[in-house]
Order: structure tokens, then C-alpha cells, then sequence
């Protein structure tokens, strides 16, 4: 089996205990007055469980390839050195950065600092543009979270 068939089958076995998760254990600890609302905390989640698990059957099941294509695998994983995983074993890293110092560091800094390191790490060098555009779109991010949805997250690092 071809290595995309392996990763949308280890896809689907995620989603499909996620939309176990999302069907079944959710709503039952919602209180009595939301339970008569027609979208539920659950509705996305639901949504995206189903669409996850629809999208990795196309794959599992070879839907998305047509009769006439090569029926070689695209990614050949005996030659995975010959890819740039370096780059994306850097952005795992980033992002589990990302995860950790999200609260301590604040957000306005570590989601600068996540853009502009992506950036840079996937090959832009332009800074004198990158570095406006990152602070830029940490700013517009920031602003709808918490002025517009009127979710609180932290702007600044915990010791300002």
C-alpha cells in the first residue's frame, strides 16, 4: 500500500474517534436550555469529523486518482532524505514551541515570533517586508479574537 494510503488510514482512525467523541460524549453535559438550540458546541466538530473521515476514504479507497494516471506512489518513502525534511521536522518544532509559549510569552510575541521563524525556515529573506506583514497579521488576529469574538487572550508576557 502506497504511503498515502497509510496516512489517510491512520487520518481515519483518528477522526474516527474524534467524531466518537463529537456524536456521542459532547452533548450529554450540556445544560437543558442549550439542548433545545439548533447548533450545538458539538455542530463543527461534528461537521469536521465527518468531513475528515469522507475526505480519507476518497484516499484509502484511490477515488481521487483517475483510470489513465501512473499508479506510482508520489512520495517515495525509501527516499524520504532526498526531501526537505529538515524544514519540516523545523516547523513541527516551531510549532510545539509555538504551543508551549503561547501563555508565557503572550500572544501578540510568540505569534509574531511563530510567523516570522515559518517564514524564514520555509525561505523568505525579504525582512524588511516579512517582519511588517507578521506584526501586521499577529495585530488583525489579536483584534478579532478579543475585541470582536470577545475571547481573552493574553497580549503581553505574564511578568508585563
Amino acid at each position: 500500500m502506497a504511503l498515502d494510503r497509510w496516512i489517510a488510514l491512520i487520518i481515519l482512525g483518528i477522526t474516527l474517534a474524534y467524531g466518537y467523541a463529537a456524536f456521542f460524549t459532547m452533548d450529554h453535559s450540556l445544560p437543558p436550555f442549550m439542548q433545545r438550540n439548533p447548533i450545538w458546541p458539538s455542530t463543527f466538530p461534528k461537521a469536521l469529523s465527518v468531513m475528515a473521515m469522507v475526505a480519507s476514504l476518497v484516499i484509502l479507497l484511490g477515488l481521487e486518482k483517475s483510470s489513465g494516471e501512473d499508479k506510482s506512489p508520489d512520495i517515495d518513502y525509501r527516499r524520504l532524505g532526498d526531501y526537505n525534511l529538515g524544514q519540516a521536522l523545523m516547523l513541527l518544532g516551531l510549532m510545539v514551541a509555538y504551543a508551549l509559549l503561547l501563555r508565557p510569552a503572550g500572544f501578540l510575541f510568540s505569534t509574531f515570533g511563530f510567523l516570522s521563524l515559518g517564514a524564514i525556515i520555509l525561505g523568505e529573506r525579504k525582512l524588511h517586508l516579512l517582519l511588517p506583514i507578521t506584526a501586521c497579521a499577529t495585530g488583525v488576529v489579536w483584534y478579532l479574537v478579543e475585541v470582536v469574538l470577545g475571547i481573552f487572550l493574553r497580549p503581553w508576557p505574564f511578568f508585563i
